[in-house]
């Protein structure tokens, strides 16, 4: 059985995922930091699939990643990390490349993976500029292409 993905907004600025994880920290930390397995789970809804995925996950280092539906729209983001602490936290910034307004701006996202031996629990932070930016990205059914991702992520670790 997949653990479920809890989604929180504790702020007018954040949103808050966390997620249970079935495989051992420096497992998920692996699949969630190198690009070639990136690909394999990071693909949004069912129909979506990752297209790109440049990734230099160092403090200063760059991350640009685009995906394709299957009706042919598209969309990227891209941003720079500012801290990655192996294999415990990632701190990012992110911007998207498409034309929704209630999205634009750059967000910061804090990536955290708790070690609970054979578990993990992964905590990822999402800090808007905007009330209307968080609200925008609730309401483009972000939560529903994350869970979907989160399944296929489970799926893998538990095949490695």
């Amino acid at each position: 059985m997949l653990n479920k993905l809890n989604v929180t907004t504790p702020s007018d600025l954040e949103i808050v995922l966390t997620r249970d994880f079935n495989a051992p920290r420096q497992l998920v930390w692996e699949a969630m930091s190198k690009p070639d397995l990136i690909q394999r789970w990071l693909q949004g809804p069912p129909g979506w699939e990752m297209v790109l995925c440049e990734d230099d996950l160092r403090a200063g280092g760059s991350f640009r990643w685009a995906w394709r539906g299957a009706d042919g729209a598209e969309m990227a983001m891209h941003g720079i990390y500012q801290e990655v602490v192996p294999p415990e936290r990632i701190v990012r910034t992110e911007t998207f490349d498409f034309g929704c307004d209630a999205q634009s701006g750059e967000q910061q996202v804090t990536l955290t993976l708790t070690d609970h031996g054979d578990k993990t629990s992964l905590k990822l932070r999402l800090l808007y500029p905007s009330r209307e930016a968080r609200d925008g990205a609730i309401a483009s059914g972000m939560e529903r292409g994350v869970s979907a991702s989160y399944d296929r992520l489970e799926e893998m670790l538990a095949s490695a």
